[in-house]
């Protein structure tokens, strides 16, 4: 990432030297003697107010204001200041960009300034590993025997590795899903795994295991055998009840190509009950990506053509009340058309109420703010296709400081 310089390194940096204190002044005018008088704010501000503006600023920006002064510098760095940070209920969520086919590198996109960072991510070796992300955690698993499983804070760059899940050592098919509680910053993450039963192909094993960050120990929750259907690598926990796409493994219909099974966290389900909490999809799909936005669960979808469900026709947003899906928004075809060639399968994530849609084959990234319903593309990110096979994706997270895995 020659010529880009990374902001948090050049924090941390600064961090291990010495820096020089200085007064910030401001001139003021009297009208009678026309003295001008060199006003300290150190000497206006008491630490408790500046800390309160600080903690409002954008991350990007809070990292630069511990290099302003030593004063600064030690506010921030304060259990205070993370304390008063944490009740910023939230920020806007950065998306990292992959920027490699094989290694883990690329930028991260800050939508409040508009700017791109280079960030170096801890814990995995390949840009393959399935990705989830709540409250300022990430939750990486590996792509190979997917039982690798890894929590960072991209910001703070604080990891923890977890001992495998229980179940099936190779699985067919994982997805994972990471929920943090703010009040408590403990994690729940949850591994369903799916296995074809051997000779048959239209019956699938799934097991949920569920990791509390407060014991650090594995449940299996459940074990189940569906039949005509398997699981696959999206999942997402929304207000407790864990959601995850079913894949269709033939004999159904267009319309049941997709499907979505929601299982609560809580009040576990009991065997054979698994199907019954089967929720239809809107519409016949390429694909599907679901992601948490204020513990409200949404899809972003391919929309597939009638006669060729495998062919995109655009892109839709859904938002689940109940068991029924409201579409809240659909992407304008000149924005569709933006990104060129696109395929029926894309990258997309969100939370709070953005929601990033990226192709594989490019670095244009697209953002929809749920809240003004508005559409519009990021600055231009700081790389280019080098060559045509050249494969980019990405994930979204919220930078927090106070997070800890």
């Amino acid at each position: 990432m020659a010529g880009e310089t990374s902001w948090i390194n050049h924090y941390l940096d600064d961090m291990t030297r010495e820096i020089a204190e200085y007064d910030s002044f401001s001139e003021l005018e009297d009208e009678g003697n026309k003295e001008i008088s060199a006003v300290s704010l150190d000497m206006i501000l008491p630490d408790d107010l500046l800390e309160r503006i600080l903690v409002y600023l954008p991350i990007a920006s809070i990292f630069r204001a511990g290099s302003v002064c030593k004063r600064w510098h030690e506010i921030i760095s304060s259990r205070r200041f993370l304390w008063n940070f944490s009740e910023v209920l939230s920020q806007k969520p950065w998306y990292f960009m992959f920027t490699s086919s094989d290694e883990p590198i690329g930028y991260s996109y800050d939508p409040i300034l508009r700017k791109w960072y280079g960030i170096e991510l801890p814990c995995i070796d390949t840009s393959n590993s399935f990705i989830a992300s709540s409250c300022g955690l990430v939750c990486f698993m590996d792509n190979d025997s997917r039982s690798e499983l890894c929590v960072c804070n991209p910001i703070t760059k604080q990891s923890k590795k977890l001992e495998e899940p229980p179940g099936f050592k190779f699985s067919d098919y994982s997805a994972h899903a990471i929920s943090v509680n703010r009040a408590s910053q403990g994690y729940t993450i949850a591994v369903v795994k799916s296995k074809q039963v051997p000779g048959n192909f239209f019956q699938w094993d799934i097991s949920i295991h569920i990791y509390d960050s407060g014991t650090m120990m594995w449940l299996t929750s459940l074990t189940e055998v569906l039949t005509g259907w398997r699981g696959g690598d999206e999942s997402v926990i929304c207000d407790g009840v864990l959601y995850f796409l079913i894949y269709a493994t033939g004999g159904g219909t267009i319309e049941n190509r997709h499907g979505l099974i929601a299982y609560d966290l809580c009040n576990h389900s009991c065997h054979g009950l698994l199907i019954k909490s089967f929720i239809p999809v809107p519409c016949p799909l390429t694909c599907g990506r679901l992601m948490n936005l204020k513990e409200k669960l949404v899809m972003v979808g391919g929309i597939g053509k009638q006669d060729r469900p495998d062919i995109i026709k655009g892109i839709g947003v859904w938002i689940l009340n109940g068991k029924k899906w409201e579409e809240i928004a659909r992407m304008p075809h000149k924005f569709f058309q933006g990104f060129g060639e696109f395929d029926d399968v894309f990258a997309s994530s969100g939370t709070d109420d953005l929601i990033y849609i990226q192709s594989y084959g490019a670095p244009a990234l697209l953002i929809f703010d749920t809240n003004h319903k508005q559409w519009k593309w990021s600055q231009k990110c700081p790389v280019t296709k080098k060559f045509p096979l050249q494969l980019f994706t990405g994930f979204c997270f919220e930078p927090r400081l106070e997070v800890v895995p």
